[in-house]
């Protein structure tokens, strides 16, 4: 039986009962480390489902203070494998595995990447478009997302609302810590508000295509971790049509 899933209330309250728990270690080294951690303590289970963590909210944290982008969410581009020519032609050595070639870098619609990468969009889909020529993958199709696509994602993610947390921390690694102490509510993503936003360059996408950590069951093998969308949770207010601190 699936665990039920906690209303927007249920989150709040339970957010509310860990803020007082001052510091708690991390449930997962590395980036990913603080959203593991809220998720777990808020009764999420860990999941890869396309909708909300919640019942009908998707829940975010963040470190105090930190410019690294947010993931809104995950949606690898058509054709289908498309990411995997994509780090064939265009990856770089990968920094455990050399001379295997891994390929992680941010696209914007405001200029090419390193990697000679733009996002520009059509009527009636969003492209990955290169600016360099390579030699490695021949004839290699132009990556691209439906508009309906990324319309769907949004409404499955965010049909309500996200819940956003802070949290100040301490320590790095498997020793980092964090304490929770406030969060907000935002509502009202439209696919709209989201294109207009992309096109301003503050959404981006990531692709992030690697491997397999050597503690894994299968390491060195490829990981597509999936193109993400993302943003700077300080531009947060802008995509969103409403935002209100809870706690």
């Amino acid at each position: 039986m699936k665990e039920k899933k906690p209303t927007f209330d249920e989150i709040v309250d339970r957010f509310k009962e860990l803020t007082k728990q001052g510091f708690i270690k991390t449930h997962r080294a590395g980036d990913n480390g603080i959203g593991k951690t809220l998720e777990d303590e808020l009764g999420i289970p860990e999941n890869n489902i396309q909708g909300p963590d919640g019942e009908a909210t998707e829940v975010k944290g963040a470190r105090k203070n930190s410019s690294s982008n947010l993931s809104l969410f995950t949606k690898n581009p058509l054709p289908r494998g498309i990411n995997s020519k994509l780090r064939q032609a265009y990856g770089h050595p990968d920094a455990t595995y050399a001379p295997k070639l891994s390929l992680h870098c941010t696209v914007t619609t405001t200029k090419p990447n390193p990697e000679g990468f733009i996002l520009i969009g059509k009527t009636d889909r969003i492209e990955l478009a290169f600016t360099k020529k390579q030699t490695k993958v021949p004839n290699l199709d132009t990556p691209y997302w439906k508009q309906s696509t990324l319309e769907k994602a949004i409404k499955r993610k965010y049909a309500d609302s996200l819940f956003y947390a802070k949290a100040k921390t301490r320590g790095s690694g498997t020793d980092e810590e964090f304490h929770f102490i406030e969060a907000y509510h935002l509502q009202g993503l439209s696919f709209k508000n989201f294109s207009k936003n992309l096109d301003q360059g503050i959404l981006v996408a990531e692709p992030r295509m690697g491997f397999n950590g050597p503690k894994t069951k299968k390491p060195g093998s490829p990981h597509d971790h999936g193109t993400a969308f993302r943003i700077n949770p300080s531009l947060l207010d802008k995509i969103f049509a409403k935002s209100i601190r809870v706690v």
